[in-house]
């Protein structure tokens, strides 16, 4: 199991009993630092004391543990996970629906590696997303087996 399957574990229920949904789990060295970094949201966002009781939840839990799970010194960083939140589950396709959103492709669908547009609906297997072309709006139905990376995204 990995270090970010361990963490999403124990950190989950942490982050239920405090009324908070876990995005994200994130297990990085950058330079010579490793970061572990959570993302948590509720309904009504995040603001620095849900940050603060998360962080401290988790550090208790992770610091009882032995052995520890995490073999290298880490830095702890818990945030929100911003306007351009992750879209990495089924549940979070059918939440995004009617919202504006980026998805990146495994490859060239229509033409395009990537697209930004409305997400119209998700079936589960396949993402039927509002685009506009130029000056032409398409509606564009993407496998989702195809979506390597998809995100909300800010329409301008």
């Amino acid at each position: 199991m990995s270090i970010i399957d361990k963490v999403r574990g124990l950190s989950e229920p942490i982050a239920d009993d405090l009324g908070y949904e876990l995005v994200d789990v994130e297990y990085v060295k950058e330079g010579k630092n490793w970061f572990l970094r959570l993302y948590i949201d509720k309904d009504t966002g995040i603001d620095l004391d849900d940050c603060a009781a998360f962080s401290e939840k988790v550090g208790e839990t992770l610091d009882a543990i032995e052995p520890d799970p995490i073999p290298y010194a880490y830095y702890l960083e818990v945030s929100s996970p911003g306007a351009e939140r992750p879209i990495k589950s089924d549940e979070d396709f059918y939440k995004a629906v009617d919202k504006y959103i980026y998805v990146a492709l495994n490859g060239e669908f229509e033409g395009f590696d990537a697209y930004e547009g409305h997400l119209k609906a998700f079936d589960g297997d396949k993402l039927v997303l509002e685009v506009k072309i130029k000056t032409r709006t398409k509606v564009i139905e993407i496998p989702k087996a195809n979506v390597t990376k998809a995100r909300h995204a800010i329409e301008f």
